[in-house]
């Protein structure tokens, strides 16, 4: 008898326990909402930072300059921030310098096809500014009877240029002087007097930029050539314009 009640004393001893949410002696409290929350961050900032490790691995620069930024700006105080920006300044470095190269290539347009009974090739760029009104190319012409020219090419009726003219323009930010001449057949056209010259020096140029005077009410504008970009080996050689 004493030993059927001592069993169910236990038992019931355990049923108030449970009831009274009573824990084993040394196991762990439940975590607060706070600690929840912070080990979510956690997780999500592991995982992030393993995809980040990841883009890298494949040389994804662009995907990874994206994550590693959301990650220094979502988890500022993680481990994985602190890992990102060992290596985010030197990979976005990298990135922006390879977008630009790849912007300035894209300014360029060559082409090859058939002119007045022959072939030419033609590279071409537009001006960057300003950035308003009509556009005025820059253009590098081989042909297999004209031979080799450059020129500007905008809109009618042209630009100011009685004879020979000269155009006061800068490199790079260094002055010079760039003789030109207005063509006969009253095409809307600057012709450079020294092609060969000007491309040597475009070669090795970032930036050019060229005053001239429009006819539509002799409008003096300063026309910049973002020209870094330029590729000789696209601009191909054809016939008697095929001079390198």
């Amino acid at each position: 008898m004493n030993r059927i009640f001592l069993r169910y004393a236990v038992m019931a001893f355990c049923a108030t326990w449970l009831l009274a949410g009573c824990s084993p002696q040394g196991s762990a409290p439940a975590p607060t909402a706070e600690q929840q929350q912070a080990q979510a961050q956690a997780a999500d900032a592991a995982r992030n930072l393993d995809t980040y490790r990841q883009l890298l691995r494949i040389g994804n620069d662009e995907m990874a300059v994206s994550m590693g930024k959301d990650i220094v700006k979502r988890f500022p105080d993680s481990d994985a921030a602190m890992e990102v920006q060992k290596t985010l300044p030197a990979i976005e470095q990298r990135y922006t310098a390879a977008s630009e190269k790849s912007r300035l290539a894209g300014l360029w347009l060559y082409q090859v096809a058939p002119m007045a009974g022959g072939t030419q090739s033609t590279a071409t760029i537009e001006n960057s500014l300003p950035a308003g009104g009509e556009r005025v190319r820059l253009v590098l012409r081989r042909h297999t009877a004209w031979g080799q020219s450059v020129f500007l090419y905008g809109s009618k009726p042209g630009f100011v240029c009685r004879g020979n003219c000269t155009l006061a323009a800068t490199v790079d930010g260094k002055p010079v002087r760039i003789k030109a001449f207005a063509p006969s057949t009253g095409e809307p056209a600057l012709m450079i007097r020294d092609d060969n010259g000007f491309i040597a020096m475009l070669r090795k140029a970032k930036k050019i930029s060229m005053d001239v005077t429009l006819v539509d009410g002799e409008k003096k504008q300063t026309l910049v050539y973002e020209v870094g970009g330029f590729d000789p080996a696209k601009w191909v050689p054809v016939g008697k314009g095929g001079k390198k």
